[in-house]
């Protein structure tokens, strides 16, 4: 089969065309700027060069069919026609309780992700643009939604209900959802598999380290804890989310600036993590890795508080899960930055586990870092959200 992977933004839309036999990309790109000036088309066929193409894009639909020129194009493309596209998957952010799993869509399935809107505001609105996008151009190809959130529908009320008055879960279903799902389920499958176990004999943790990062505690192939909340802002430090915070700061920094709630929030969210904590230095690790090799002591203080709340939160979540045999660490950061995971190491020590200093020079592979003999296995696993994404529609579809 051929499946076309879809990740829309607000004004942007990432694609894979993934052949799942072999589950090999065949192409893979990204619309910017969708109702901007300036738009424009990224293109990457297997085997060729990136191509990168200006060109006017009023709306997701035009998006949509564009990507469908490129991959029937006859010097960049890689199928002779949209006939060879046998199903979409989408990425979905926010299934609120209705999804645990990912799901045909139908008219059904749109209207509950919709009743999601005001929990995923940023996300789920932009996701059904590109879901009536892909309908529009391709009516009668089957599509699945594959809902961030979906991994952590196991975890029990104890961990993800909120010490606030229950009228509020009842009326408006604020509790903890968690994100990246599709990842924390995909990275600790594989590590499973790498060990040659099946993932119901292990406690595993993920750290999905990125811009925006979380931390799961997958106990017996299900997830029981997880860092982020009712919103992504929640849990770790991130690239510029403060996560963790007393609440109380919203409304003192507000009081104090003259400004609303809701800036506040907006300060939460794209100028606070490591880009605030290190005075403005960077959001980028590697930025911060370099300047704290130049003896800054704001860059280093701020990698030395972000390996720390990582490490916290292996340590709750090795206490909820009542040990664990694995550490996993994904993403951007946690697959690339080996500073990050050698700071992080310093605190797993204690855990009966290590990190070779020689096997952490390695940059995105699959790789056991901690020794033969240790009690916990410490690892890094490539993430692949899309082919993840990939599978599940298949599963649904074939």
């Amino acid at each position: 089969m051929n499946v076309l992977v879809i990740n829309c933004g607000s004004s942007s839309l990432k694609y894979q065309l993934i052949e799942t036999d072999s589950e090999t990309v065949l192409a893979k790109g990204l619309c910017e700027r969708i109702g901007i000036d300036g738009s424009a088309i990224t293109h990457t066929p297997k085997g060729g060069d990136k191509v990168t193409t200006t060109v006017p894009m009023k709306d997701h639909t035009d998006a949509v069919k564009l990507v469908i020129e490129k991959l029937t194009d006859t010097n960049v493309g890689v199928i002779k026609s949209l006939d060879e596209i046998d199903a979409v998957g989408h990425r979905v952010v926010h299934g609120g309780e209705k999804f645990a799993s990912s799901v045909v869509i139908n008219d059904e399935v749109m209207a509950a992700i919709a009743e999601c809107n005001d929990l995923a505001p940023l996300h789920n609105p932009a996701n059904i643009i590109g879901i009536n996008a892909c309908k529009e151009v391709m009516p009668g190809v089957p599509m699945v939604a594959v809902f961030d959130t979906a991994f952590h529908q196991t975890m029990p009320d104890k961990a993800y209900m909120y010490g606030i008055p229950y009228e509020y879960y009842e009326k408006y279903k604020v509790r903890r959802y968690g994100f990246h799902g599709t990842s924390h389920d995909f990275v600790s499958k594989r590590a499973a598999e790498i060990l040659g176990k099946k993932r119901e004999e292990l406690n595993i943790i993920v750290c999905h380290l990125g811009n925006g990062a979380s931390i799961s505690a997958v106990k017996k192939g299900q997830s029981v804890d997880t860092s982020m909340g009712l919103t992504p802002l929640e849990g770790l430090i991130m690239g510029t989310r403060s996560g963790d915070i007393d609440p109380a700061i919203v409304s003192f920094i507000a009081d104090k600036e003259g400004i609303t709630a809701d800036e506040v929030v907006n300060i939460l969210n794209k100028k606070s993590g490591v880009l605030g904590l290190s005075g403005g230095i960077s959001s980028d690790f590697r930025d911060l890795g370099d300047a704290a090799e130049s003896g800054n002591e704001m860059a280093k203080n701020t990698l030395e508080a972000y390996a720390y709340r990582v490490a916290k939160y292996i340590g709750a979540y090795m206490i909820a899960m009542g040990g664990v045999d694995v550490i996993v660490f994904t993403a951007g950061i946690g697959e690339n930055n080996a500073i990050v995971r050698a700071l992080v190491g310093k605190y797993l020590t204690c855990l009966g586990t290590s990190i070779d200093p020689e096997k952490n020079k390695l940059r995105g592979e699959e790789v056991i870092l901690s020794a033969e003999n240790d009690k916990v296995v410490t690892m890094v696993v490539p993430t692949d959200e899309e082919l993840a994404i990939a599978r599940e529609t298949v599963r649904l579809t074939k």
